[in-house]
């Protein structure tokens, strides 16, 4: 630990376990029902920038897509204790994430980068403007002076973030990428052509019609909804915050290998 240079298939596997990045969780099973019950009961904290209007009424049907794409137990007794995430689906989602990026680097897109997850999820983010802009692509430079209720709209490392009394700060709230966005179309500027992100971040420019690839946790459901209707193209199965950022670094590296970026 850490893996050197970029792990296989298996090794990643391992890894994802051993980090606990997926296979038991830290995030505990009452935490994903309570969030998976707070959607569907229409509380937009937890809509994470997107419209599900009626949709996502009945946590039941949540909780089928969150078995399905993410791998918690498809158990509605199971209320309790421990949940997981399927390390063969995170990887899997890593692997049509690098076909998206690879699309990217072959076209010289403009990608626009941004995390709610500063803590957890920077640095993957960072490595990956870097191996786009190395390919080619545009990363694209979000206007100054932005700010939502939650504070202000910055870019740091090639990421869009969340700043808050001189902190880099965590939110699930689309209102950052509204900002952006909004910020973009008034001064005359395209749009991304890609966005790669996390909660809010994601949820809001797959929402504007912005074509969004992200990284989402078991208790984050919205993503994964946006994914099955094909408003998000791809999202990752993922612990977002661990003990360490470092224990991303072969994931990242996996992802890069997988896009022909390294």
């Amino acid at each position: 630990m850490p893996i050197p240079g970029i792990p296989s298939r298996a090794e990643l596997v391992d890894h994802l376990v051993r980090t606990r990045i997926a296979g038991d969780v830290a995030t505990p099973r009452e935490n994903n029902l309570s969030h998976y019950r707070k959607l569907a009961n229409g509380d937009r904290r937890f809509w994470l920038g997107l419209e599900f209007g009626d949709r996502w009424t009945d946590e039941q049907d949540v909780l089928a897509v969150m078995a399905e794409r993410v791998g918690v137990s498809d158990d509605p007794e199971h209320r309790h204790g421990q949940d997981t995430i399927d390390p063969e689906l995170t990887v899997a989602a890593l692997e049509r994430m690098a076909a998206r990026l690879r699309k990217a680097a072959d076209g010289g897109q403009r990608v626009l980068f941004a995390t709610g997850h500063p803590g957890g999820l920077l640095d993957v983010h960072h490595a990956t403007a870097a191996a786009l802009r190395a390919a080619g692509c545009e990363i694209v430079v979000i206007p100054d002076g932005l700010q939502t209720d939650e504070g202000y709209v910055m870019q740091f490392a090639d990421v869009a973030v969340l700043e808050h009394g001189a902190t880099l700060w965590h939110t699930h709230s689309g209102e950052p990428m509204k900002a952006v966005l909004t910020a973009l179309e008034r001064q005359g500027r395209p749009l991304p052509d890609l966005v790669v992100a996390d909660h809010g971040w994601a949820g809001y420019a797959g929402q504007h019609g912005v074509d969004a690839v992200g990284y989402a946790d078991c208790n984050d459901p919205a993503l994964f909804l946006a994914e099955a209707e094909g408003t998000v193209q791809v999202v990752v199965p993922l612990d977002d915050h661990v003990v360490s950022p470092r224990h991303y670094d072969p994931m990242t590296a996996y992802l890069l290998d997988q896009a022909g970026l390294v």
